[in-house]
């Protein structure tokens, strides 16, 4: 069997890990029957045919090591069938003819909710393709857990946890930004795992004079300082009233550099206290996998081994009820999984006094 392997979209922990774990497996049931290759940075490589065989000892010691062995990049699935000035061809066309020259028998892509609409595209053309769910934001449909996602959890708690004492000592109002932009459950598992004060993710659009109520009760009960967890993506309730149209005008028009320096401004002028913005950035998709993605990328990566052995392609392999059970691309393709606002991790949150913005 020849298997392509790539991976896509953002990085994040985990992603050598889950190539290990596909690559062990299959090398270890089907032995010198497999080739195994390697497609270079993402879907460019396979539009671009820039790959090259991989052999068992270029996936040894790296369960531990960050980024992709494989590099990544960014291929919006709304070019995929635009075919360029210069070429007749679309990048779908160039990736499907790229599969039929190598005589892939299976492609194994690894990525997050844009990788997977591609992938589905691919799968609906014919090719033989499983996926494994990666993202930092764990807003894949279909999969409780993606990779990536609890040890963006450990970083973003970490810096939480680390704030609490500069916090404490100087008697301000901090805010942490966690990545997120549609969704927010790594900003909520973070917020609560750190004792977060206030917690603002876009599913539940916040209120300034809300928040400065919160911070202002806490004030009034002899607490020294609050800490803010905020989605990238969060929205106030005004925006949330928006056309799509009116939210972008405003955005590009909003002169921060991002909304939590907005709620800081906002903030700062209802309670006239002052205001710090932390922002982690990409370190929280970076470094090494915390034990618990390495233990569900080997898992994941086993069950994917097992789907093309048995040569049931067109399946992401998924974390259901604690088993890892595969989901049909089709069902995966284009759906957002966000948090729900009245949810039970919302609920437990509120429970234990946290404002969540509204």
């Amino acid at each position: 069997m020849k298997i392509g392997m790539l991976t896509s979209g953002g990085d994040c922990q985990g992603l050598n890990a889950a190539l290990r774990g596909v690559a062990k497996t299959l090398y270890n049931e089907l032995g010198n029957k497999v080739t195994i290759y390697g497609i270079r940075d993402g879907y460019r490589g396979l539009i671009e045919g820039d790959y090259h065989v991989m052999s068992p000892k270029d996936f040894s010691d790296i369960l531990t090591v960050g980024g992709t062995i494989l590099g990544t990049s960014r291929q919006p699935f709304k070019e995929m069938q635009k075919a360029k000035e210069d070429s007749e061809e679309t990048k779908l066309e160039k990736m499907l003819k790229t599969v039929r020259d190598e005589g892939f028998d299976c492609l194994v892509i690894l990525g997050g909710n844009g990788t997977h609409k591609t992938a589905n595209l691919l799968s609906q053309n014919g090719v033989n393709v499983v996926t494994l769910p990666k993202t930092i934001d764990n807003d894949l449909w279909g999969t409780e857990l993606t990779f990536g996602f609890q040890s963006a959890i450990d970083i973003a708690s970490a810096v939480i946890d680390s704030i609490h004492s500069t916090a404490f000592s100087h008697s301000r109002v901090f805010i942490v930004e966690v990545m997120g932009h549609k969704a927010g459950w790594l900003t909520l598992y973070a917020g609560i795992a750190s004792g977060a004060d206030v917690i603002v993710i876009p599913e539940i659009p916040y209120s300034a004079k809300a928040i400065a109520k919160a911070i202002q009760k806490r004030e009034q009960s002899g607490k020294r300082f609050s800490i803010l967890a905020v989605a990238e993506g969060a929205i106030s309730q005004e925006e949330a009233k928006m056309s799509k149209k009116e939210f972008k005008a405003a955005r590009e028009k909003m002169p921060y550099p991002s909304i939590s320096y907005r709620i800081a401004d906002e903030l700062r002028e209802l309670t006239g206290q002052e205001i710090r913005v932390t922002i982690p950035g990409h370190y929280q998709r970076g470094g090494a996998p915390c034990p618990a993605d390495r233990l569900l990328t080997s898992r994941f990566g086993v069950a994917a081994a097992q789907l093309i052995r048995e040569k049931k392609y067109g399946y992401m392999v998924a974390l259901q009820n604690d088993r890892i059970v595969p989901v049909p691309l089709s069902e995966v393709a284009g759906k957002l999984k966000t948090v729900p606002p009245d949810g039970e991790v919302v609920r437990a949150a509120r429970a234990l006094g946290l404002s969540m913005g509204d």
